[in-house]
């Protein structure tokens, strides 16, 4: 099959991630990818350092008056649109896969005039989303009317939680045309990750109860919340916490380390080389979410579980799709003001119920096929039957 994959992505965070593993995924089960985007290659880096590092399209965005840069995202389309018709005029693809963007049209705009199918993949309400963050919408109207336009035309829309799946539906999807992707995992890149043991004695934690986070960290997280913890009695005396990443609040936090006297008990690593992720996961005995998006699949979470790690996270209906509380994970009420700190302190003080949740992390993956093949087989799955049906309505009738 010939995949024209289309996307707008300038970040090297788990963005970068989803777009390279899936493109991999479909080249190494034989279909051809051209892949048309802003850059002239998938936006992970080439040292493969991860990270928010999209300062040009900050710079712009402060640069320019909010509702003459949404326009410009709008227009954006157009340059998109005739880098596509030019790469499907030589690539004669079979179908166009796209990953979502506020204001981009230029999927839409191809299928209708080469009759392709289009299959939509959708990872953010984003009117929602840039509404609540980010100082808002300048142009909602214009908005709403490019994402509904967007979702509905689309041949099939890809959301990658159920809860996000909710969203599509109210703008008019119909059910047939809304499959769940979650996130995946590439087993192969974990399989690597030596012995829990081993990576502790790798970076000098030998004899610590190790609680991990990786990811790009933002305040929302919660992530001051864990130190906060170890500073109280109810944290035994050789928890170690690793933030295996960087971001917004890797300041305040090593601030906040530093006046609960904990710095020596709290390793920031910054941004790192994705093939050193696994070696660190490795090391935990304990996978922290402390809070997630509502609508959100995270990368972190399949990371963790691949790697049997003992997780703690919100009882959250995204999460629970994957999760389910006793086995897999251990739940908070994210609306009870300590329930995630009494959820660390019953998981650090009870090694029994950490195996039983290792184990059931481990075995998650493979219950539920969460890894990028998977993602990649029924997408080419979805792929065939719209090929399929596309030139059966191109038949004259009585043929």
């Amino acid at each position: 099959m010939k995949i024209l994959y289309h996307h707008r992505t300038a970040s090297k965070d788990g963005q970068a991630v989803h777009i390279e593993e899936m493109i991999a995924a479909l080249r190494a089960q034989g279909h051809e990818v051209r892949v048309v985007s802003p850059m002239a290659a998938p936006a992970v880096s080439h040292a493969g350092q991860m990270g928010e590092n999209v300062g040009w399209v900050h710079r712009l965005r402060s640069a320019l008056p909010s509702a003459l840069y949404e326009l410009f995202e709008l227009g954006y389309s157009l340059v998109a649109y005739r880098r596509l018709l030019q790469a499907a005029k030589a690539f004669q693809p079979d179908v166009i896969y796209e990953r979502y963007n506020l204001y981009l049209l230029a999927g839409v705009l191809l299928k209708r005039r080469l009759c392709i199918p289009l299959l939509l993949e959708v990872n953010a309400p984003l009117v929602f989303e840039r509404s609540q963050h980010s100082g808002g919408l300048a142009l909602p109207r214009l908005a709403r009317w490019a994402e509904g336009l967007v979702w509905r035309s689309a041949d099939m829309v890809l959301p990658v939680t159920q809860v996000l799946a909710s969203h599509v539906s109210a703008y008019g999807v119909p059910d047939a045309r809304i499959t769940v992707i979650p996130n995946g995992i590439n087993r192969a890149h974990f399989a690597v990750a030596p012995a829990p043991t081993f990576a502790k004695a790798q970076r000098g934690l030998s004899g610590k109860l190790v609680l991990g986070f990786t990811g790009f960290v933002r305040e929302w997280h919660g992530v001051d919340r864990v130190i906060r913890w170890m500073a109280t009695s109810a944290a035994p005396k050789n928890v170690h916490l690793a933030i295996v990443g960087d971001g917004p609040v890797r300041h305040d936090l090593e601030t906040l380390a530093q006046q609960l006297e904990l710095s020596d008990r709290v390793t920031f690593t910054g941004v790192i080389h994705r093939d050193q992720v696994p070696d660190w996961v490795a090391a935990f005995d304990v996978a922290l979410q402390p809070a997630v998006v509502p609508y959100a699949s995270p990368l972190k979470l399949m990371e963790y579980l691949v790697l049997g790690k003992a997780i703690i996270a919100p009882r959250t209906p995204n999460l629970l799709e994957v999760l389910t509380d006793g086995e897999n994970a251990l739940l908070f009420d994210a609306d009870e003001p300590t329930g995630f700190e009494q959820a660390l302190s019953r998981l650090c003080a009870d090694d029994a119920l950490r195996e039983k949740l290792s184990s059931g992390a481990r075995a998650t993956i493979e219950k539920l096929d969460l890894t990028w093949d998977g993602n990649a087989r029924r997408v080419v799955g979805l792929a065939a039957s719209l090929i399929s049906q596309t030139r059966a309505t191109r038949q004259p009738r009585g043929a």
